[in-house]
Protein backbone atom coordinates (compact mmCIF):
# COMPACT_ATOMS: atom_id res chain seq x y z
CA UNK A 1 0.00 0.00 0.00
CA UNK A 2 1.52 3.65 -0.80
CA UNK A 3 -0.20 7.05 -0.50
CA UNK A 4 0.32 10.51 -0.86
CA UNK A 5 -1.37 13.63 0.16
CA UNK A 6 -1.39 17.51 -0.33
CA UNK A 7 -2.42 20.27 1.59
CA UNK A 8 -3.03 24.12 -0.63
CA UNK A 9 -3.93 26.98 0.91
CA UNK A 10 -5.64 28.59 -1.75
CA UNK A 11 -9.18 30.30 -2.63
CA UNK A 12 -9.82 29.62 -6.31
CA UNK A 13 -10.40 26.02 -6.82
CA UNK A 14 -8.67 25.15 -9.77
CA UNK A 15 -5.53 26.90 -8.84
CA UNK A 16 -6.26 24.72 -5.64
CA UNK A 17 -6.93 21.23 -7.70
CA UNK A 18 -4.09 21.60 -9.86
CA UNK A 19 -1.34 22.39 -7.18
CA UNK A 20 -3.07 18.93 -4.79
CA UNK A 21 -3.35 16.71 -7.19
CA UNK A 22 0.24 17.39 -8.71
CA UNK A 23 1.72 17.16 -4.92
CA UNK A 24 -0.44 14.35 -3.91
CA UNK A 25 0.30 12.40 -7.03
CA UNK A 26 4.43 12.77 -6.91
CA UNK A 27 4.65 10.84 -3.71
CA UNK A 28 2.87 8.05 -5.47
CA UNK A 29 5.11 8.01 -8.48
CA UNK A 30 4.65 5.86 -11.19
CA UNK A 31 1.65 4.07 -9.15
CA UNK A 32 -1.61 5.13 -10.14
CA UNK A 33 -4.09 5.56 -7.31
CA UNK A 34 -6.92 3.54 -6.53
CA UNK A 35 -8.77 5.67 -4.03
CA UNK A 36 -8.91 9.72 -3.83
CA UNK A 37 -10.43 10.93 -0.61
CA UNK A 38 -10.91 15.13 -0.70
CA UNK A 39 -11.83 17.48 2.27
CA UNK A 40 -12.22 21.30 1.79
CA UNK A 41 -12.96 23.74 4.29
CA UNK A 42 -15.87 25.52 4.51
CA UNK A 43 -14.54 28.83 2.23
CA UNK A 44 -15.90 26.46 -0.93
CA UNK A 45 -19.43 25.66 0.11
CA UNK A 46 -20.34 27.79 -3.12
CA UNK A 47 -17.61 26.52 -5.40
CA UNK A 48 -17.70 22.76 -4.67
CA UNK A 49 -18.61 21.80 -7.69
CA UNK A 50 -16.22 23.97 -9.41
CA UNK A 51 -13.28 22.47 -7.20
CA UNK A 52 -14.37 18.62 -7.37
CA UNK A 53 -14.66 19.26 -11.54
CA UNK A 54 -11.13 20.28 -11.50
CA UNK A 55 -9.92 17.77 -9.12
CA UNK A 56 -11.57 14.57 -11.37
CA UNK A 57 -10.23 16.28 -14.56
CA UNK A 58 -6.70 16.52 -13.45
CA UNK A 59 -6.58 13.41 -11.77
CA UNK A 60 -8.80 10.92 -13.90
CA UNK A 61 -11.53 8.56 -13.39
CA UNK A 62 -10.33 7.44 -9.39
CA UNK A 63 -12.72 6.38 -7.10
CA UNK A 64 -12.97 9.52 -4.71
CA UNK A 65 -14.93 10.38 -1.63
CA UNK A 66 -14.61 13.73 0.72
CA UNK A 67 -16.72 16.55 1.79
CA UNK A 68 -16.83 20.46 2.63
CA UNK A 69 -16.07 20.48 6.14
CA UNK A 70 -15.61 23.43 9.14
CA UNK A 71 -11.69 23.27 8.73
CA UNK A 72 -9.32 20.88 7.37
CA UNK A 73 -5.67 18.80 8.28
CA UNK A 74 -3.22 17.49 6.08
CA UNK A 75 0.09 15.96 6.91
CA UNK A 76 0.66 17.85 10.48
CA UNK A 77 -0.78 21.04 9.74
CA UNK A 78 -4.40 21.44 10.94
CA UNK A 79 -5.80 24.76 8.90
CA UNK A 80 -8.90 26.20 11.27
CA UNK A 81 -9.13 29.79 9.04
CA UNK A 82 -8.49 30.71 5.56
CA UNK A 83 -9.12 28.37 2.69
CA UNK A 84 -7.72 25.27 2.13
CA UNK A 85 -7.67 21.74 0.30
CA UNK A 86 -6.28 18.43 1.83
CA UNK A 87 -6.02 15.56 -0.70
CA UNK A 88 -5.16 12.19 -0.27
CA UNK A 89 -4.67 9.52 -2.21
CA UNK A 90 -4.12 5.60 -1.76
CA UNK A 91 -2.77 2.87 -4.28
CA UNK A 92 -2.54 -0.99 -3.47
CA UNK A 93 -5.84 -1.39 -1.66
CA UNK A 94 -7.24 -4.22 -3.41
CA UNK A 95 -11.01 -3.51 -4.85
CA UNK A 96 -12.56 -0.05 -4.41
CA UNK A 97 -16.28 0.38 -4.04
CA UNK A 98 -17.87 3.92 -3.70
CA UNK A 99 -21.70 4.16 -2.61
CA UNK A 100 -24.01 6.88 -1.83
CA UNK A 101 -27.11 6.04 0.85
CA UNK A 102 -30.25 7.88 1.56
CA UNK A 103 -32.35 7.75 4.29
CA UNK A 104 -35.98 7.63 3.56
CA UNK A 105 -38.65 8.47 5.75
CA UNK A 106 -41.21 6.20 5.97
CA UNK A 107 -44.82 5.43 8.41
CA UNK A 108 -43.39 3.12 10.01
CA UNK A 109 -40.40 5.19 11.11
CA UNK A 110 -37.21 5.22 8.13
CA UNK A 111 -35.26 3.28 5.78
CA UNK A 112 -31.79 3.99 4.59
CA UNK A 113 -31.54 2.84 0.91
CA UNK A 114 -28.44 2.69 -1.81
CA UNK A 115 -26.34 0.40 -0.43
CA UNK A 116 -26.11 -2.98 0.84
CA UNK A 117 -23.54 -4.14 3.31
CA UNK A 118 -21.86 -7.32 2.38
CA UNK A 119 -22.77 -10.43 4.66
CA UNK A 120 -20.69 -12.82 5.98
CA UNK A 121 -19.71 -15.61 3.40
CA UNK A 122 -20.95 -18.19 5.49
CA UNK A 123 -24.35 -16.86 5.61
CA UNK A 124 -26.93 -18.20 3.38
CA UNK A 125 -29.45 -15.38 4.04
CA UNK A 126 -27.75 -12.63 1.74
CA UNK A 127 -26.40 -9.09 2.87
CA UNK A 128 -27.31 -7.00 5.52
CA UNK A 129 -30.23 -4.50 4.19
CA UNK A 130 -30.46 -1.64 7.32
CA UNK A 131 -34.15 -0.87 6.51
CA UNK A 132 -34.97 -4.67 7.42
CA UNK A 133 -34.47 -5.30 10.85
CA UNK A 134 -34.52 -8.88 10.61
CA UNK A 135 -31.54 -8.92 7.57
CA UNK A 136 -28.13 -10.25 9.08
CA UNK A 137 -24.78 -9.60 7.91
CA UNK A 138 -21.20 -10.22 8.84
CA UNK A 139 -18.83 -7.86 7.53
CA UNK A 140 -15.07 -9.14 7.94
CA UNK A 141 -11.46 -9.31 6.37
CA UNK A 142 -7.71 -7.38 7.11
CA UNK A 143 -9.90 -4.62 9.19
CA UNK A 144 -13.06 -6.92 10.03
CA UNK A 145 -14.86 -10.05 8.29
CA UNK A 146 -15.02 -8.20 5.34
CA UNK A 147 -12.71 -5.02 5.70
CA UNK A 148 -13.26 -1.48 6.05
CA UNK A 149 -15.58 1.20 5.55
CA UNK A 150 -15.34 4.51 5.18
CA UNK A 151 -18.49 7.28 5.69
CA UNK A 152 -19.52 10.44 5.52
CA UNK A 153 -22.61 11.64 6.53
CA UNK A 154 -24.86 15.17 6.32
CA UNK A 155 -25.91 15.49 10.34
CA UNK A 156 -29.67 17.06 8.61
CA UNK A 157 -30.65 14.13 6.73
CA UNK A 158 -28.98 10.97 7.96
CA UNK A 159 -29.35 9.70 11.01
CA UNK A 160 -26.01 7.57 11.06
CA UNK A 161 -25.96 6.53 14.59
CA UNK A 162 -29.37 3.77 13.88
CA UNK A 163 -27.03 2.64 11.01
CA UNK A 164 -24.61 1.88 13.13
CA UNK A 165 -26.88 0.11 15.58
CA UNK A 166 -27.95 -1.86 12.97
CA UNK A 167 -24.60 -3.19 11.84
CA UNK A 168 -23.26 -3.92 15.41
CA UNK A 169 -26.73 -5.95 16.06
CA UNK A 170 -26.53 -7.54 12.44
CA UNK A 171 -22.85 -7.31 11.36
CA UNK A 172 -20.74 -7.96 13.77
CA UNK A 173 -16.98 -7.35 13.10
CA UNK A 174 -17.90 -4.78 10.73
CA UNK A 175 -15.57 -1.30 10.65
CA UNK A 176 -17.06 1.88 10.06
CA UNK A 177 -14.57 4.83 10.11
CA UNK A 178 -15.71 8.44 9.07
CA UNK A 179 -17.27 11.50 10.14
CA UNK A 180 -20.45 13.88 10.10
CA UNK A 181 -19.97 16.72 7.31
CA UNK A 182 -19.81 19.97 9.65
CA UNK A 183 -19.47 22.81 7.67
CA UNK A 184 -23.72 23.66 6.75
CA UNK A 185 -25.77 25.32 9.17
CA UNK A 186 -29.43 24.07 7.54
CA UNK A 187 -30.72 21.38 5.63
CA UNK A 188 -29.15 21.03 2.10
CA UNK A 189 -26.11 22.92 2.42
CA UNK A 190 -23.82 19.86 2.88
CA UNK A 191 -21.26 19.51 0.55
CA UNK A 192 -20.07 15.46 0.33
CA UNK A 193 -18.32 14.21 -2.90
CA UNK A 194 -19.01 11.00 -4.40
CA UNK A 195 -16.53 10.24 -7.36
CA UNK A 196 -17.15 12.92 -10.01
CA UNK A 197 -21.02 14.22 -8.23
CA UNK A 198 -21.67 16.73 -5.58
CA UNK A 199 -24.39 15.67 -3.18
CA UNK A 200 -26.21 17.83 -0.54
CA UNK A 201 -27.90 15.19 1.67
CA UNK A 202 -27.51 11.40 2.87
CA UNK A 203 -24.10 9.73 2.87
CA UNK A 204 -21.24 9.15 0.80
CA UNK A 205 -19.10 6.08 1.64
CA UNK A 206 -16.00 3.59 0.09
CA UNK A 207 -15.75 -0.41 0.83
CA UNK A 208 -12.05 -1.35 1.08
CA UNK A 209 -12.56 -5.51 1.11
CA UNK A 210 -8.80 -6.35 1.67
CA UNK A 211 -7.46 -3.40 3.02
CA UNK A 212 -5.67 -3.27 5.92
CA UNK A 213 -7.44 -0.49 8.40
CA UNK A 214 -6.16 -0.03 11.62
CA UNK A 215 -8.90 1.65 13.50
CA UNK A 216 -7.44 4.43 16.37
CA UNK A 217 -10.14 6.11 18.76
CA UNK A 218 -8.99 8.51 21.34
CA UNK A 219 -12.36 10.20 22.99
CA UNK A 220 -10.31 12.51 25.19
CA UNK A 221 -11.66 11.89 29.01
CA UNK A 222 -10.03 10.19 32.06
CA UNK A 223 -12.00 8.66 34.74
CA UNK A 224 -13.10 10.01 38.14
CA UNK A 225 -14.28 8.52 41.31
CA UNK A 226 -15.28 4.99 41.74
CA UNK A 227 -17.10 2.69 38.97
CA UNK A 228 -20.62 1.33 40.10
CA UNK A 229 -22.95 -0.91 38.46
CA UNK A 230 -25.78 0.17 37.73
CA UNK A 231 -28.76 -1.38 39.27
CA UNK A 232 -31.66 0.24 38.08
CA UNK A 233 -32.33 1.76 34.54
CA UNK A 234 -34.69 2.58 31.67
CA UNK A 235 -34.21 3.57 28.03
CA UNK A 236 -31.22 6.14 28.42
CA UNK A 237 -32.23 7.15 32.16
CA UNK A 238 -30.13 6.03 35.01
CA UNK A 239 -31.93 5.74 38.39
CA UNK A 240 -29.57 3.63 40.89
CA UNK A 241 -26.04 3.20 40.76
CA UNK A 242 -24.87 0.72 42.98
CA UNK A 243 -28.36 0.79 44.58
CA UNK A 244 -28.28 4.76 45.00
CA UNK A 245 -29.07 7.67 42.84
CA UNK A 246 -26.72 8.81 40.35
CA UNK A 247 -26.77 12.79 41.93
CA UNK A 248 -26.34 11.20 45.64
CA UNK A 249 -23.23 9.32 43.89
CA UNK A 250 -22.09 12.01 42.28
CA UNK A 251 -22.36 14.90 44.73
CA UNK A 252 -20.80 12.58 47.52
CA UNK A 253 -17.29 12.01 44.55
CA UNK A 254 -17.56 15.96 43.73
CA UNK A 255 -16.63 16.92 47.28
CA UNK A 256 -14.04 14.73 47.24
CA UNK A 257 -12.40 15.80 43.96
CA UNK A 258 -9.48 18.56 43.84
CA UNK A 259 -10.78 21.81 43.01
CA UNK A 260 -9.49 21.50 39.38
CA UNK A 261 -11.48 18.64 38.64
CA UNK A 262 -14.55 20.41 40.42
CA UNK A 263 -13.98 23.00 37.85
CA UNK A 264 -13.70 20.65 34.72
CA UNK A 265 -17.24 18.71 35.92
CA UNK A 266 -18.96 22.32 36.36
CA UNK A 267 -18.05 22.50 32.86
CA UNK A 268 -19.63 19.17 31.45
CA UNK A 269 -20.07 15.47 32.84
CA UNK A 270 -19.97 12.40 30.73
CA UNK A 271 -19.94 8.44 31.62
CA UNK A 272 -17.78 6.16 30.90
CA UNK A 273 -19.13 2.85 29.87
CA UNK A 274 -16.65 -0.33 31.06
CA UNK A 275 -15.98 -2.10 27.11
CA UNK A 276 -14.82 -5.48 28.51
CA UNK A 277 -16.44 -6.37 31.72
CA UNK A 278 -13.86 -8.84 32.39
CA UNK A 279 -11.00 -6.04 32.72
CA UNK A 280 -9.98 -6.07 36.19
CA UNK A 281 -9.05 -2.35 36.64
CA UNK A 282 -10.11 -0.36 33.32
CA UNK A 283 -8.52 2.95 33.35
CA UNK A 284 -8.51 5.69 30.49
CA UNK A 285 -9.13 4.51 27.28
CA UNK A 286 -11.11 1.25 28.48
CA UNK A 287 -14.56 3.32 28.45
CA UNK A 288 -16.90 4.05 25.76
CA UNK A 289 -17.88 7.52 26.52
CA UNK A 290 -20.95 9.42 26.52
CA UNK A 291 -22.64 12.85 27.46
CA UNK A 292 -25.10 13.40 30.58
CA UNK A 293 -27.04 15.69 29.09
CA UNK A 294 -29.68 16.25 32.05
CA UNK A 295 -30.89 15.08 35.81
CA UNK A 296 -33.75 14.99 37.23
CA UNK A 297 -32.50 16.53 41.58
CA UNK A 298 -36.14 15.03 42.99
CA UNK A 299 -35.16 11.60 41.89
CA UNK A 300 -31.54 11.55 41.73
CA UNK A 301 -31.63 10.08 38.26
CA UNK A 302 -29.33 11.08 35.00
CA UNK A 303 -30.26 10.70 31.40
CA UNK A 304 -27.83 9.77 29.07
CA UNK A 305 -26.94 10.66 25.49
CA UNK A 306 -27.72 6.58 24.69
CA UNK A 307 -29.39 3.52 25.71
CA UNK A 308 -28.35 1.99 29.06
CA UNK A 309 -28.39 -1.34 30.74
CA UNK A 310 -28.59 -3.09 33.75
CA UNK A 311 -25.86 -4.68 35.14
CA UNK A 312 -23.48 -2.34 32.84
CA UNK A 313 -20.13 -0.64 34.93
CA UNK A 314 -19.96 2.67 34.50
CA UNK A 315 -17.57 5.61 35.86
CA UNK A 316 -17.82 9.55 36.14
CA UNK A 317 -15.32 10.90 33.64
CA UNK A 318 -14.29 14.35 32.54
CA UNK A 319 -12.72 16.35 29.99
CA UNK A 320 -9.75 18.62 29.06
CA UNK A 321 -6.77 19.37 26.88
CA UNK A 322 -4.68 17.56 29.17
CA UNK A 323 -6.79 14.41 29.17
CA UNK A 324 -7.18 14.71 25.50
CA UNK A 325 -3.20 14.48 24.81
CA UNK A 326 -2.73 11.66 27.10
CA UNK A 327 -5.62 9.97 25.42
CA UNK A 328 -4.27 10.36 21.82
CA UNK A 329 -0.65 9.49 22.76
CA UNK A 330 -1.70 6.53 24.35
CA UNK A 331 -3.82 5.43 21.74
CA UNK A 332 -0.97 6.48 19.04
CA UNK A 333 1.93 4.52 21.23
CA UNK A 334 0.00 1.44 21.54
CA UNK A 335 -0.34 0.68 17.44
CA UNK A 336 3.36 2.52 16.96
CA UNK A 337 3.82 -0.87 19.56
CA UNK A 338 1.56 -2.86 17.58
CA UNK A 339 3.20 -2.16 14.31
CA UNK A 340 6.41 -3.82 15.16
CA UNK A 341 8.60 -1.51 13.19
CA UNK A 342 6.59 -1.19 10.08
CA UNK A 343 5.77 2.69 8.86
CA UNK A 344 2.61 3.67 7.89
CA UNK A 345 1.86 4.32 4.90
CA UNK A 346 -0.74 7.15 5.21
CA UNK A 347 -3.50 8.12 7.56
CA UNK A 348 -6.88 9.82 7.69
CA UNK A 349 -8.08 11.85 10.78
CA UNK A 350 -11.43 12.56 11.43
CA UNK A 351 -11.44 15.21 14.22
CA UNK A 352 -14.47 17.20 16.32
CA UNK A 353 -14.62 20.56 15.74
CA UNK A 354 -15.05 21.03 19.20
CA UNK A 355 -11.27 19.81 19.74
CA UNK A 356 -7.95 22.20 17.57
CA UNK A 357 -7.79 25.61 18.89
CA UNK A 358 -10.89 24.87 21.23
CA UNK A 359 -9.34 22.59 23.18
CA UNK A 360 -6.07 22.81 23.01
CA UNK A 361 -3.15 25.77 23.46
CA UNK A 362 -1.08 24.88 20.45
CA UNK A 363 -1.99 24.37 17.17
CA UNK A 364 -1.80 21.37 14.86
CA UNK A 365 -2.38 19.76 17.56
CA UNK A 366 -3.88 16.00 16.59
CA UNK A 367 -1.83 16.07 13.14
CA UNK A 368 1.17 17.11 14.76
CA UNK A 369 1.13 14.55 17.17
CA UNK A 370 0.26 11.80 14.71
CA UNK A 371 3.52 12.80 12.74
CA UNK A 372 5.52 13.56 16.04
CA UNK A 373 4.31 9.53 16.90
CA UNK A 374 4.20 7.87 13.59
CA UNK A 375 6.44 9.96 11.41
CA UNK A 376 5.50 12.25 8.51
CA UNK A 377 3.27 10.33 6.58
CA UNK A 378 0.39 11.32 4.20
CA UNK A 379 -2.52 12.52 6.15
CA UNK A 380 -5.50 14.06 5.26
CA UNK A 381 -8.78 14.93 7.53
CA UNK A 382 -11.45 17.37 8.43
CA UNK A 383 -13.16 18.79 11.44
CA UNK A 384 -16.35 16.70 12.11
CA UNK A 385 -19.81 17.56 13.64
CA UNK A 386 -19.61 13.95 15.04
CA UNK A 387 -16.70 11.17 14.62
CA UNK A 388 -17.22 7.69 13.50
CA UNK A 389 -15.19 4.54 14.86
CA UNK A 390 -15.04 1.66 16.64
CA UNK A 391 -15.06 0.80 20.71
CA UNK A 392 -14.52 -2.14 22.01
CA UNK A 393 -15.66 -4.20 18.42
CA UNK A 394 -18.59 -2.23 18.02
CA UNK A 395 -19.10 1.33 15.62
CA UNK A 396 -20.48 4.38 17.16
CA UNK A 397 -21.51 8.42 16.74
CA UNK A 398 -18.41 10.02 19.17
CA UNK A 399 -18.13 13.60 19.70
CA UNK A 400 -14.82 15.53 20.94
CA UNK A 401 -12.76 12.52 19.65
CA UNK A 402 -10.29 12.05 17.24
CA UNK A 403 -11.15 8.86 14.92
CA UNK A 404 -7.55 7.74 12.78
CA UNK A 405 -7.91 5.35 9.81
CA UNK A 406 -4.41 4.59 9.82
CA UNK A 407 -3.14 2.16 6.63
CA UNK A 408 -0.36 0.18 7.51
CA UNK A 409 2.75 -0.16 5.30
CA UNK A 410 4.22 -3.57 4.16
CA UNK A 411 6.02 -5.53 6.24
CA UNK A 412 10.10 -4.66 6.82
CA UNK A 413 11.74 -7.81 4.69
CA UNK A 414 13.78 -9.82 7.01
CA UNK A 415 17.55 -9.41 6.69
CA UNK A 416 20.09 -12.71 6.34
CA UNK A 417 20.76 -14.75 9.71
Amino acid sequence: MKAGGALVQSADPREAAAHAVEQATRALGDTPPALAVLFASAHFLAVADDLLAAITSALGPVPLIGCVGQAVAGGAREIESGPAVSLWLGAGLGPVETFAMEYIRTPSGGAYGGYLFPSDPSDPSGPSDPSDPSGPSDPSGPSGPQGAHLLIADPYTFPVDALLTHLNDKSPGAVVMGGMASAASAPRQSRLFLDHRVLSAGAVGVHLPNAEVHPLVAQGCRPIGDAYIITRAEGSLIHELGGRPPLTRLREMAAALPTRDQELLAQGLQLGVVIDEYQAEPGQGDFLIRGVVGADPDSGAIAVGDQIQVGQTVQFHVRDAQSADEDLRRALDRESEALGGRRPAGALLFTCNGRGSQLFDEPDHDAGLIAATLGDIPLAGFFCAGELGPVGGQNFLHTFTASIALFPGPAQEAGPA
